[in-house]
């Protein structure tokens, strides 16, 4: 019987391909040699795992044993998995692969046909589908190089939910077009049934088509992690991901056995959704905040790191309390204030504070229910689209493209104040006692509602949206028990005029003592 070695730091199921290529190359009618095969797989210190080398190791023992003619100097890239039988099974990373085989001057490849829409998705080189071993040998065989088929990849498209379907929540709405102009990022907080996770969902919508570099960027990851369906091409709409708040912190990061991408790089130029924010453990959320600054993630396992894009827009809902009720005035709240404080508390003070706007949600009342559709996710997105591009303009040569990117040193060059507009968020800085950070959160955000009402400078309108948007939250406490008792009179006569609290770890907007809050 003849032996098959393969050496080169082979994985489990590359060890596994010295019976699968055999059977497979006889099942396919050629000859198997009867010889000791030594295969080597170079460089011999990285690791080699998976079972895309099924078909190139095939194809090289027919190559050496002269079934097929083989050019060592026309380089070709064989990616697939083999049967028993030989036929030809997709594998993961296809587009990275080929990717990569550009990259080093290789223009030529084999591939699974059922990744070939997502191979050909770089619109580059020369690549040719095959459903089994025998076709891809008649493909050696008799297809010329430079007779390949050109690639012609179509870039595909999922539908979305519209937000016309989201009746009575005028506010919430308008708070997420300004988060998607500017990609800041989102809390949405209120009882439960009240529309966070439908408008939630309805977000990538509203969000501009990702560009070609960025499409190739998500489609890549995606290629990687296996997420791509069979003959899945280009990804051309921002992602959607919604973990559950059980995942784990390979899950939404990273990492694992095979270190591959998580949540927060499958959400890469898209939306990750975290429903029930408080819900998941704290050190999940904690991870978060290296992604969100750097827009990247570093796996690191054995000895080997690996680095994915992890540029996402991050939007969060949850109750107002771990009941729901808080709020509601057809039903009672059962939490104590010491609940309300723990429940909050799990966000962390770094996490809120890298959170720009931040939105109270009430249900829906009946009328609105009944009320004809609202303005629907094609007017939006078109306001938005216009936003994104001035700001795309304004920033083409500073290293960002959004309003929510802005460094803090540039946020007095590119929003600038008129003197009203100073006096009044110095105001509301004194009054509120928002830090630094928040100044610049409310700056940007004005600077986005400036540019979604083509304004290029920001007026004291923006800025007062903003601060009602940014960061804080409006409410009216349930009689005279409430936090506000013992100020001082300046800050109660502000307060009156300017129901605007900032929304910190354990502290509601105006909690009152007895815990009744009521969102206006």
């Amino acid at each position: 019987m003849p032996v098959v070695d393969i050496v080169g730091l082979p994985g489990g199921a590359v060890r596994e391909a010295r019976d699968r290529i055999r059977v497979a190359i006889r099942n396919s009618g050629l000859s198997f040699p009867d010889d000791r095969i030594l295969i080597n797989l170079s460089p011999a210190a990285v690791p080699k795992r998976g079972s895309a080398f099924d078909l190139p190791l095939a194809l090289g023992v027919i190559a050496a044993s002269g079934q097929v003619p083989w050019d060592d100097e026309v380089g070709i890239m064989v990616l697939g998995e083999l049967t028993l039988r030989g036929d030809v099974r997709p594998v993961h990373g296809a587009l990275a692969a080929v990717s990569t085989g550009l990259e080093h001057g290789i223009d030529r490849f084999v591939v699974p046909r059922s990744n070939l829409a997502e191979a050909q998705a770089l619109g580059r080189g020369s690549i040719v589908g095959v459903d089994s071993l025998t076709e891809a040998v008649k493909t050696l065989r008799e297809v010329r190089p430079e007779t390949w088929p050109a690639p012609d990849a179509a870039p595909a498209d999922v539908a979305v939910g519209d937000f016309a379907d989201l009746r009575g929540q005028d506010r919430l709405k308008r708070a997420l077009q300004i988060a998607a102009a500017g990609r800041h990022h989102a809390l949405l907080f209120g009882p439960p049934g009240s529309g966070k996770t439908m408008a939630a969902r309805r977000m990538p919508g509203i969000l501009p088509p990702l560009s070609g570099r960025q499409a190739l960027e998500v489609t890549r990851v995606h290629s990687v992690a296996g997420t791509l369906g069979a003959g899945a091409s280009l990804i051309a709409r921002p992602p959607f991901r919604m973990p559950h708040h059980s995942a784990s912190l390979e899950g939404l990061i990273g990492g694992g056995r095979m270190q591959r991408p998580g949540e927060v790089s499958l959400a890469h130029g898209g939306v990750l959704f975290l429903d029930e924010t408080p819900e998941f453990r704290t050190a999940l959320l904690q991870a978060l905040r290296e992604p969100l600054e750097s827009r990247e993630v570093t796996v690191v396992r054995a000895g080997y790191s690996v680095r994915y894009p992890a540029g996402f827009q991050l939007i969060c809902a949850a109750n107002p309390c771990p009941c729901g009720n808080l709020g509601r005035d057809a039903a009672v709240c059962l939490c104590s204030p010491a609940d309300v404080h723990r429940y909050w508390r799990r966000l962390g003070g770094a996490l809120l504070d890298r959170i720009d706007v931040r939105v109270p949600v009430s249900p829906p009342r009946s009328e609105d229910l009944q009320a004809p559709a609202s303005e629907g996710s094609a007017r939006i997105a078109s306001r938005v689209a216009e936003a994104v591009e001035r700001q795309r303009h304004r920033y083409r040569a500073m290293g960002w493209e959004r309003n929510a990117e802005l460094p803090a040193g540039a946020v007095e060059i590119h929003c600038p104040l008129d003197t009203a507009g100073r006096t009044a968020l110095r105001e509301a800085v004194d009054k509120l006692g928002l830090s630094a950070r928040a100044y610049h959160s409310i700056a940007r955000v004005a600077r986005t509602i400036a540019d979604l009402e083509r304004s290029d400078g920001v007026t004291v309108d923006h800025l007062l949206e903003a601060v009602h948007t940014a960061a804080t939250a409006t409410a009216t406490c349930a009689g005279s028990r409430c936090e506000s008792h013992g100020l001082p009179e300046a800050r109660l006569e502000w307060l009156r005029r300017n129901p605007l609290h900032r929304l910190t770890p354990g502290r509601l907007p105006l909690r009152c003592c007895s815990s009744w809050v009521r969102w206006t």
